[in-house]
């Protein structure tokens, strides 16, 4: 099972997977429940991100059992969708946007495997932190069905619940920022740390605050994915089958060094 896909509840169609079942993985975080199924002849993960029926806000993802969880089952390219606001008008609600880049603004999350003493420390190179190979795929499956994508845009991560101010928004802007979210780190650190293939694909459900004429909802935010989630469902299982079975065109496979790990330091998965 070399294929994960992480998202909400109206990314993942039944009809899409056959076979599917439920899996349950015990990590050193906690127990993870995901689904498993075949997508033309190849074994796919999907991870429901906030549980169900968006049951954990996004401070409370359990996101190191997440990703552990996709290791273990032997996921090596991993596809995160994302809801996130607009810091810039050109990003119409129900665009899709390829984020190459991130700007991290949380405040309580665990953001590492490595915390030291038997599993040591690691300083992850995040140069580059999502997958081009990854990206390019999708661009490519994007563009043949005349979807709304754009390859590249810096992913800004608050901690939420809340949204943001219009001050921070505009702060965010002023700093490179092109969308707004609040689950997309420690997400991708954890799954480079790991060695795994990471892409996110935001769509864009509102203009954030201070661009929007009206107050931020989570039902705005709601109904503007179910009425595009079919792109987004489509440039995810349009990417899929052409993703190669080697990694050669990314760096992401390689693992970081890490340093003062105990002689009975925890093996990673």
């Amino acid at each position: 099972m070399r294929l994960g896909i992480i998202g909400g509840t109206g990314v993942y169609d039944p009809d899409i997977l056959d076979d599917a079942r439920e899996v349950t993985v015990s990590t050193p975080y906690g127990e993870v429940r995901l689904l498993a199924g075949r997508y033309r002849g190849e074994e796919v993960a999907f991870m429901n991100r906030h549980g169900a029926g968006h049951s954990l806000p996004p401070h409370r993802v359990n996101y190191r059992a997440n990703i552990w969880a996709l290791k273990e089952l032997g996921v090596e390219r991993v596809i995160a969708t994302a809801a996130v606001g607009a810091l810039r008008r050109e990003h119409a609600p129900g665009s899709l946007i390829l984020c190459d880049q991130f700007l991290d603004f949380t405040k309580s999350r665990p953001a590492t495997f490595y915390e030291g003493g038997e599993a040591g420390v690691v300083h992850v190179d995040v140069t580059e932190p999502y997958c081009p190979e990854l990206r390019a795929l999708m661009e490519e499956s994007g563009r043949a069905a005349g979807l709304p994508v754009k390859n590249g845009g810096v992913y800004v991560c608050t901690e939420g619940p809340r949204f943001e101010t219009a001050a921070e928004i505009r702060v965010f802007a002023q700093l490179g920022g092109d969308v707004v979210g609040m689950t997309g780190v420690p997400e991708v650190v954890l799954a480079r740390e790991l060695g795994l293939c990471y892409s996110t694909v935001a769509m864009v459900a509102n203009l954030a605050a201070g661009l929007s004429p009206t107050p931020l909802t989570h039902s705005e935010v709601v109904a503007v994915m179910n009425q595009n989630v079919a792109h987004l469902r489509r440039l995810i299982m349009d990417t899929l089958p052409k993703i190669p079975a080697a990694r050669e065109r990314c760096g992401c496979a390689v693992r970081p060094e890490v340093h003062g790990r105990a002689a009975a330091g925890e093996e990673r998965p």
